[in-house]
C-alpha cells in the first residue's frame, strides 16, 4: 500500500491533537452544563436529572387509536397547565402499545404533587353568558384572554343552572373546512355532533341564546367564545372564527378530550429525588475517569507506540460519544451511563485485535510497514464480525425494551459503531502517521513470537466438569429457594410488581439498626409488616420494598421519614410497578434472548458457512447466561429490567470474544489441504494453535472491559452496582468460555463427524466386499 510522506503524517498528527484539543474543551463544557443542571446541556432521564415518571393503561376495551392520541393529548395539556409550557420542555408524553400511554418529566421539583394533578381527569363544560340573576358568567382579562367572572366558580354555575353541557354530550368533534355562504370562501371551522340528551339541552339554551355567546371552559381555561347566531335543534353545529386550520383541529381535539369517556389507570410510577439522580451522575463519570485512565495506562504498557495511537483514539472515541448524544438530544440514563463505560472498555477490543496481529505480523519477520498494513487488513473481519453481533444484541433490546433497558441499547448501538469507526479510520490514520514521521524501529511497536503452543484441548473434560458444576450450583440454589418459600430468582418490582423507595439517609445504617428502628415506622405507616430493606454498600441510602403504595401512602411515608429520621424529601425516590407490568417484562426478556440468540446464530452460520462454528457459540454464550443466572440465584440478586440488558449484553460481548478465536481458526482452515481438513489430530493441534495466537488478545480485552465495569461496581449507586456484578461475572465468564469451551465444542462436534464417516466408510467396504462374494 502506498505509504504517507512524512510531511503528511505530521499534519494528520497534528490535526488529530487539535481534534482532540477541541472536542475536549467543547466536551468539558456540555458535561459541566450537565451536571449542574443547566438547559443546554445533555438530556437526562429521571434516575440521573430527578422527577417524575408513570404509565397509565386505558380500562376496559381497547380504545381507538383517536382516543389513545387524545389521552395522550389530555396529559400534556395537563403538564402545560400545572408547570407551564417553559418548564416542561423536556416532558415527554408517548403511546405505549395500543393501551397505554407513558409520561416521563425530568427535573421536577414536587414530583408527588404532579402525580396527583396527572391522575385528575379534565372537564369539559358549555356555559350560557349569564346567569338566571342576569350576571355575568365570564369576562375578558387585561390580555384579551376569557376567565370566569369575579366570584364565579364551576360548583356555583351548576347549581346556578349555567352549565349547558357535559363532555359527557359530545359524540364527535372534527377540524376541517366549510363554505362561506356569502364569498364562497372556505373557512376553518368544528363540526360537532351531540347525543340525544346533549341535543335537547343544547337546543333549549340556544334558542335563548341567539346573539350571545356560549363559553366552552376546559381543565380551568377557555377554550373558546363563540357567538350564537340561531338556534341549533339538530345535534348538529359548527363553530367558526378560528384563524387556520390548526386552531381549528386543536379546538376539537380539546372538545374530545373533554368528552373522553374512557377511564386510565396507574399501572407503574417512579419519583426520583433530584440529589440521588445528581450523585448517580457524579459517581458514574468519576467511575468512566478512572476506568479509562488505568486502561489508558495498560495499552501503553501492553503495546508501546501502537498503545499511544490507541489511547489518542480512545480519547477522541468517548468525547464524539457525548457530542452525539448532545447533538442528538438522546435521553441519557444510568444504564445508559453503564452501556458508554462498557462500550469504552470494548472500543478497546478492536485496537487490541488490529494491534496483536502487527506485533505477529513484526515477529514473524516482515517489516513495520507490511506489518501495519497486514495488521489491519487481517484483522477486519474478525472486527466486523465481532462488532455485528454485538450490534444485534443492542437492536433486540432497542425494539423489544422499555424506558432505561432502550437508553443502554442506544448508548451500547452507538458505542460499537463509533468503536469500528475510530479503529477503522482513526486508529489507522494515527500508526501510518506516527510510522510516516520516522518511527520505523520494530522495538518501539514490539512483536510476538509463538515458541510454544498451549494444550487447551487436551483439558476439555476438566473444562466441561467445572462449568457443569457450577451450573448445577446455580440449579440447585433455585431449588433451595423454592423449596425454602421464596422464588427461585429474587424478581425485583420490575418482575414482582410492588413500591421501591430508596431513601439517602443523614448517617449509614446496619442492617440490625435498619430492621430495629427503620422497618417499624414504615410498617405502622403504610399498615403493613410485608417490608424488605436493603442497605447500599459504601452509601447512607437504604431501598424500602413493599407492596404497592398509593399515592397518599407514599407521601404519608415521605412525611415519616422526614419526621423521624430529618430526611429531605428530595433525597427520596419512590417506583411504583403493577404486576401486569412485571408478567410482561418476564415474557418480553425471554423473547429477548431468543430472538437475539436466533439471529446471531444466522449471522454466524451465514460468515462462516459452517453450522458447527455457530451451533458452538450459541451453546458456550447459553453457558454464560447460566453461569450469570447462578449468580443472581446464589446471591439473591435483585432481577429485573438491568438483568436483561445484563443477560444480552453478556450474550454480544461472550460471541465477540468466540469469534475472534473462530476467525483465527477459520484462517488457518485455509491453510490445510482437503484430506488434512477432516483429520481429528490435525484440527485438534490447529485449534490448540489459534487459541494461542488469540489468548493475549482476549486477556486484553478482557482486562479493559472488566476494568470499566468493576469501576462501576466499586463507585456506582446501588442500581448500577446490581447491574455490575453480575455483568463483570458475565465478561470474565465470556472469555473462559470462548477460551475453555467454545473451540472444545467445536472440535469435539468434529470428532463426532470423523467417527460417523468412518463408521460409514467401513460399512460401505463391507457391503462391496458382500458384493463381491455373492457374485
Amino acid at each position: 500500500m502506498k505509504r504517507m510522506k512524512k510531511k503528511h503524517g505530521v499534519a494528520a498528527l497534528l490535526l488529530l491533537l487539535a481534534a482532540v484539543i477541541f472536542f475536549g474543551w467543547y466536551t468539558f463544557g456540555i458535561l459541566n452544563r450537565t451536571v449542574e443542571g443547566k438547559k443546554d446541556s445533555i438530556k437526562l432521564g429521571l434516575d440521573l436529572a430527578g422527577g417524575v415518571s408513570i404509565t397509565y393503561e386505558v380500562v376496559g376495551d381497547t380504545p381507538t387509536t383517536e382516543q389513545l392520541d387524545d389521552t395522550v393529548t389530555k396529559l400534556k395539556t395537563r403538564i402545560e397547565n400545572d408547570l407551564g409550557k417553559e418548564s416542561t420542555t423536556e416532558a415527554n408524553v408517548y403511546k405505549v402499545g395500543d393501551r397505554r400511554v407513558a409520561v416521563e418529566i425530568p427535573g421536577v421539583s414536587d414530583a408527588n404533587a404532579l402525580l396527583e394533578q396527572l391522575g385528575t381527569p379534565g372537564n369539559l363544560y358549555f356555559i350560557n353568558a349569564t346567569g338566571k340573576d342576569g350576571s355575568a358568567n365570564y369576562e375578558m382579562d387585561s390580555k384579551g384572554e376569557y376567565k370566569l367572572a369575579e366570584g364565579k366558580t364551576i360548583d356555583s354555575l351548576k347549581k346556578d343552572g349555567s352549565i349547558i353541557l357535559t363532555g359527557s354530550s359530545i359524540k364527535s368533534a372534527d377540524g376541517g373546512y366549510s363554505s362561506d355562504s356569502t364569498t364562497g370562501n372556505q373557512k376553518p371551522i368544528v363540526q360537532l355532533s351531540l347525543n340525544k340528551k346533549g341535543t335537547k339541552a343544547f337546543a333549549d339554551a340556544t334558542s335563548k341564546a341567539v346573539g350571545s355567546t356560549i363559553g366552552i371552559y376546559y381543565d380551568g381555561k377557555f377554550l373558546s367564545v363563540p357567538r350564537v347566531n340561531e338556534a341549533i335543534t339538530g345535534g348538529q353545529c359548527e363553530i367558526s372564527g378560528m384563524k387556520d386550520i390548526d386552531e381549528a383541529k386543536s379546538l376539537a381535539s380539546y372538545i374530545r378530550i373533554g368528552g373522553l369517556d374512557i377511564q386510565i389507570k396507574e399501572l407503574q410510577s417512579e419519583v426520583v429525588g433530584a440529589s440521588l439522580g445528581t450523585d448517580a451522575l457524579s459517581t458514574s463519570l468519576i467511575a468512566a475517569g478512572i476506568g479509562l485512565l488505568i486502561v489508558m495506562v495498560f495499552m501503553l504498557l501492553m503495546y508501546r507506540i501502537l498503545g499511544a495511537a490507541a489511547d489518542l483514539a480512545l480519547i477522541l472515541y468517548t468525547e464524539l460519544i457525548v457530542c452525539i448524544l448532545y447533538w442528538f438530544g438522546i435521553t441519557l440514563t444510568l444504564p445508559g451511563v453503564a452501556g458508554i463505560i462498557l462500550g469504552i472498555g470494548m472500543a478497546v477490543d478492536a485496537n487490541v485485535i488490529i494491534f496483536s496481529r502487527i506485533k505477529e505480523e513484526i515477529g514473524i519477520g516482515h517489516s513495520v510497514g507490511s506489518s501495519i498494513d497486514a495488521g489491519f487488513n487481517k484483522a477486519m473481519s474478525a472486527i466486523l464480525d465481532g462488532n455485528v453481533t454485538t450490534l444485534i444484541a443492542a437492536a433486540v433490546l432497542g425494539v423489544i425494551g422499555t424506558g432505561t433497558v432502550k437508553g443502554f441499547a442506544i448508548t451500547l448501538a452507538i458505542g460499537v459503531l463509533l468503536s469500528l469507526f475510530s479503529a477503522v479510520l482513526i486508529s489507522k490514520l494515527i500508526v501510518r502517521s506516527i510510522f510516516a514521521v520516522g518511527c520505523k524501529n520494530e522495538k518501539a511497536y514490539g512483536k510476538t513470537v509463538y515458541d510454544k503452543t498451549l494444550n487447551f484441548m487436551s483439558k476439555t473434560k476438566i473444562f466441561f466438569t467445572a462449568s457443569i458444576l457450577v451450573i448445577a450450583i446455580g440449579i440447585g440454589a433455585m431449588i433451595v429457594n423454592g423449596v425454602s418459600g421464596n422464588k427461585p430468582l429474587a424478581y425485583s418490582l420490575e418482575f414482582a410488581g410492588g413500591t421501591a423507595t430508596t431513601v439517602k439517609m443523614n448517617k449509614n445504617y446496619t442492617v440490625d439498626e435498619i430492621n430495629k428502628e427503620i422497618v417499624p415506622v414504615v410498617a405502622k405507616t403504610i399498615g403493613s409488616n410485608d417490608i424488605q430493606t436493603q442497605a447500599v454498600d459504601q452509601d447512607s441510602s437504604i431501598v424500602i420494598k413493599t407492596q404497592t403504595l398509593s399515592l397518599e401512602k407514599r407521601e404519608k411515608l415521605n412525611t415519616a421519614l422526614e419526621k423521624n429520621f430529618g430526611v429531605k424529601e428530595k433525597n427520596i425516590s419512590s417506583r411504583n410497578i403493577s404486576a401486569m407490568i412485571g408478567k410482561e417484562m418476564r415474557h418480553n426478556s425471554t423473547i429477548a434472548v431468543i430472538v437475539s440468540v436466533f439471529f446471531m446464530l444466522i449471522y454466524i452460520w451465514f460468515r462462516f458457512k459452517d453450522i458447527r462454528f455457530g451451533s458452538s457459540a450459541i451453546i458456550a454464550l447459553a453457558h454464560d447466561v447460566l453461569v450469570t443466572i447462578t449468580v443472581y440465584a446464589v446471591l439473591r440478586l435483585s432481577v429485573g429490567s438491568a438483568f436483561i440488558a445484563c443477560v444480552l449484553t453478556i450474550i454480544g460481548y461472550s460471541v465477540n470474544d468466540t469469534i475472534v478465536i473462530f476467525d483465527r481458526i477459520r484462517e488457518n482452515l485455509a491453510d490445510l489441504t482437503k484430506d488434512k481438513k477432516g483429520d481429528y489430530e490435525v484440527l485438534k493441534t490447529l485449534s490448540d494453535n489459534s487459541i494461542t495466537e488469540t489468548i493475549s488478545r482476549s486477556l486484553s480485552t478482557s482486562f479493559t472491559t472488566a476494568v470499566m465495569v468493576l469501576m462501576l461496581l466499586i463507585l456506582g449507586v446501588s442500581t448500577i452496582k446490581e447491574f455490575a456484578l453480575p455483568l463483570l461475572v458475565g465478561v470474565l465468564c465470556g472469555t473462559y468460555s470462548s477460551i475453555c469451551i467454545a473451540t472444545e465444542l467445536w472440535l469435539l462436534m468434529h470428532k463426532k463427524d470423523a467417527k460417523v464417516q468412518a463408521k460409514q466408510k467401513i460399512t460401505s467396504k463391507k457391503s462391496k466386499m458382500k458384493s463381491e462374494f455373492e457374485m
